[in-house]
């Protein structure tokens, strides 16, 4: 088993209130959550009206697979056209198996 993770930093643009924001977000996580599965949250810059960190997480018995659910969660974010992908983690963990 893999757990693929993902982090995007995001500038919002034309957002004016946190309202605003979290309009726009919600709409992006809910999206990503119902059609690839994944678990996400923002989780970073929450008080920043312009700025957001979102994380998301995708557990898989094949690594590629995991890696291209999170490309298309990366996709929705960076081609939506109020949102600017600043920055792009990416990390694979393997857990140990417990015994």
């Amino acid at each position: 088993m893999v757990v693929a993770i993902l982090a995007l930093d995001l500038r919002l643009e034309g957002c004016r209130s946190l309202k605003e924001k979290r309009h726009l977000l919600r709409g992006l996580i809910e999206r990503s959550r119902r059609d690839f599965q994944v678990s996400i949250a923002e989780v970073g810059d929450q008080d920043l009206w312009g700025n957001a960190v979102v994380c998301a997480s995708y557990s898989s018995n094949s690594s590629d697979h995991a890696h291209r659910v999170l490309d298309n969660v990366e996709h929705a974010f960076d081609t939506h056209p109020e949102i600017e992908v600043t920055s792009i983690l990416r990390d694979l963990w393997r857990p140990g198996y417990l015994s």
